[in-house]
């Protein structure tokens, strides 16, 4: 996959040959308090068969353009600016009725917690013979047949029986295996999947993400995989994209960002894990401060007033100048190449072991 992101300036032409791409995309919300800049100028490409690994803290923006790309905004309320191209189709102009077409057929998501994306009052199986009627034309039969078997596929014993009973009849892992069996009913091409198993045991969660490799080979589906969990991205993606406040501050393939990160807040995010092979009683190292309101962010580099190196930047370029991202392998920031590798290799490396 090549992931391509830029922050500010001329947006970067998009790539041909990309399945999905996300080119100078802003979504911005109205509230009594403000306008909320939820995502600021953010590109990137994802290809077919390939998992693309969003990152950050809570507020970054990593569900909100994932909600964008299946255009689940109030448009009362939202304004939405750039480009969303799913084979050539752009998105963000789309009809609501194109976009029903698409949802659950090529384009499909998995939700943080299932027992509130399932309706209590139908039957498992019928939710997820619903979409499969609706996108197909199958009859109710056939439908049901195919909610079985996708019970079947994700692991849940006796399907048939199972089918025919509630959400609150399943655990929570048995629930989140529903969804993925409802998100892949239709064999969609790009699956959404928004930090599902982050309510999971980590038994579970391991036996879900192996279920998610697995599906993805045999439907060749291409994934974008939220979390905040660099130890989950790390067995899943293979690429990753660090978002902070509303954009892109780092990106590379897997190996790349977490063998050598080049951005102060990807540092902190490592620095911020518990290890077992590390000092029990040590205390953990979080990232000072909180993540910026988005209603008045701060300008230039909107992760300076949490840096603890932008002092050795000349000037106060960290302060006045928003750094870009580049095309190629890259991070956000205002240090040099030299100084990103000197830290990570004398001050970082030695704390992550």
């Amino acid at each position: 996959m090549t992931t391509v992101t830029k922050e500010a300036g001329a947006p970067v032409p998009a790539d041909a040959g990309a399945f999905l791409s996300v080119r100078d995309l802003h979504v911005s919300f109205k509230t009594e308090d403000g306008v909320v800049k939820a995502v600021d100028g953010l590109s990137f490409d994802l290809e077919r068969g390939r998992t693309l690994g969003i990152v950050g803290e809570s507020g970054s923006g990593k569900s909100v353009t994932n909600l964008t790309i299946l255009g689940l905004h109030n448009p009362m309320f939202t304004t939405i600016e750039g480009e969303i191209l799913l084979e050539g189709q752009e998105l963000t102009t789309a009809r609501e009725s194109e976009l029903e077409k698409l949802r659950g057929n090529k384009v499909a998501m998995i939700f943080q917690d299932p027992l509130t994306a399932l309706s209590p009052y139908y039957t498992v199986g019928r939710q997820i013979a619903e979409p499969f009627m609706k996108h197909t034309g199958a009859s109710k039969k056939a439908a049901w047949d195919r909610a079985v078997e996708m019970l079947g596929k994700v692991g849940i014993p006796n399907p048939k029986e199972r089918a025919g009973d509630y959400p609150h009849q399943f655990s929570g892992g048995m629930r989140q295996r529903a969804m993925i069996a409802m998100a892949l009913v239709c064999d969609p091409d790009l699956l959404i999947a928004d930090e599902p198993t982050t309510a999971l045991d980590v038994t579970v969660q391991a036996q879900i993400l192996d279920l998610l490799k697995d599906l993805q080979q045999e439907f060749g589906s291409a994934i974008i995989f939220i979390t905040h969990d660099l130890g989950v991205i790390a067995d899943m993606a293979d690429d990753i994209m660090v978002m902070y406040a509303g954009g892109a501050v780092e990106r590379g393939t897997t190996a790349e960002v977490l063998r050598s990160p080049q951005h102060p807040y990807t540092w902190g995010l490592l620095n911020s894990m518990p290890r077992l092979d590390s000092d029990l009683s040590a205390p953990l190292a979080p990232i000072p401060g909180t993540p910026p309101s988005l209603l008045n962010p701060p300008s230039g580099c909107r992760f300076h007033p949490r840096c603890t190196f932008q002092d050795r930047v000349d000037g106060n370029r960290c302060v006045t100048e928003r750094p870009l991202l580049a095309p190629d392998r890259a991070s956000a920031c205002h240090l040099t190449a030299e100084q990103k590798r000197t830290i990570f290799v004398e001050e970082i490396r030695p704390r992550l072991g």
